[in-house]
């Protein structure tokens, strides 16, 4: 199998070679920049599998590389962030991050994180999936598209993914566990909530209302379900 290819945006010199040297002594392949703008360029020219992007960065914060990431290249972004704080694992997934990890990260938890972003690079390149219905929403896995109402959905990688899985299981109630490992393919790779913040970032792009969605519902104390008609559902 090809090595997977890492991008890593990190302005700490000793960091960013030792983590490439760790990564790569376990078949990743790791470009490492130190300048933001810099890496903004090379990643667009390369297109890696996995971009690995620290928060604090000089002259632009790893938010707005992000933002500018994202006008561009669908690519799986793992934040790394110093801080900690949930209110910035918040932002940045909002913001199109498909996960995160906090300095001081262990490696072989890194390693891990980047291998299950890398393997939904893969699979959905390697096996395209059906395309699937409910109410007003289709997705096609083949074409990465999401229709609501017949007008296409602006979605993060995660998310495109996320509403897929809600839409071939219309009608059921999915837990975040559930949700978790059939996108990410383990429930321990994002932290308890990080979920419910990928459902508000859709329901907006549904046009939902917070507090009383049509659609995409929640089940308290469980999880979340796709409703087959607007007016289905708890």
């Amino acid at each position: 199998m090809e090595a997977l290819r890492v991008a890593y945006v990190e302005d700490d010199e000793k960091l960013g070679r030792l983590t490439a040297r760790y990564l790569q002594s376990h078949g990743v392949e790791v470009t490492v920049y130190q300048d933001p703008e810099e890496g903004i360029a090379g990643i667009l020219r390369a297109r890696p599998d996995v971009v690995l992007l620290d928060l604090m960065l000089p002259g632009m914060d790893g938010f707005e590389v992000l933002r500018r990431l994202r006008q561009h290249l669908d690519v799986a972004v793992i934040m790394v962030t110093a801080r900690g704080e949930e209110a910035d694992r918040v932002i940045g997934l909002e913001g199109g991050a498909d996960d995160y990890v906090s300095k001081p990260f262990a490696s072989r938890e890194l390693l891990a994180r980047i291998r299950a972003q890398g393997r939904r690079v893969r699979q959905r390149t390697q096996a395209p999936n059906r395309r699937a219905e409910a109410g007003p929403l289709v997705v096609d896995g083949r074409t990465r598209t999401a229709l609501h109402d017949g007008t296409r959905l602006e979605l993060t990688t995660y998310e495109f993914e996320l509403l897929q899985v809600l839409v071939q299981r219309a009608g059921e109630v999915l837990t975040r566990e559930q949700l978790v490992e059939a996108v990410r393919g383990s429930a321990e790779e994002a932290f308890e909530r990080s979920i419910d913040v990928h459902i508000s970032n859709i329901r907006k792009k549904l046009g939902e209302r917070a507090r009383q969605p049509r659609l995409l519902k929640t089940v308290r104390g469980i999880g979340y379900i796709l409703a087959c008609d607007p007016e289905d559902g708890p």
